[in-house]
């Protein structure tokens, strides 16, 4: 009940502001600081552009790398089938509980590993480092 006399009141309030008929004047420097950030972005270089030609060959080099390897699994899998068992290994539930959130947190830190192993080569080679 209290909140919704304080929402009303709130409401009332805002209209009787939004009613009034006053002009909003905006303060003294705001004008000429605004123009100033523009001029500012006007003069600014242009942002430096991607260079595409030169990831391109690597994009598809990755996509080609990560096709050949998904295709290579898929062979063995399927090479391999008739010795494959579907019963999965038991494992106390704890012991579930802990190795899940492990071997995500794993993967996370060996992508992230990779990541920046391979920026920083990349870097290396532009002479940025």
């Amino acid at each position: 009940m209290k909140h919704e006399f304080q929402s009303a009141e709130y409401a009332d309030a805002i209209d009787r502001i939004l009613a009034a008929d006053e002009e909003l004047v905006p303060s003294s420097g705001f004008l000429a600081g605004v123009m100033e950030r523009v001029r500012d972005e006007a003069i600014a270089p242009r942002p430096i552009p991607f260079p595409w030609k030169l990831a391109l060959p690597g994009m598809v080099l990755a996509a080609g790398t990560i096709g050949w390897l998904i295709y290579e699994f898929i062979r063995t899998v399927l090479d391999s089938a008739p010795d494959i068992s579907f019963a999965a290994p038991r494992l106390a539930s704890t012991t579930q509980m802990v190795l899940s959130p492990v071997v995500w947190i794993a993967f996370a830190l060996a992508l992230s590993l990779g990541s920046w192993a391979l920026a920083r080569r990349i870097a290396r080679n532009y002479r940025v480092f």
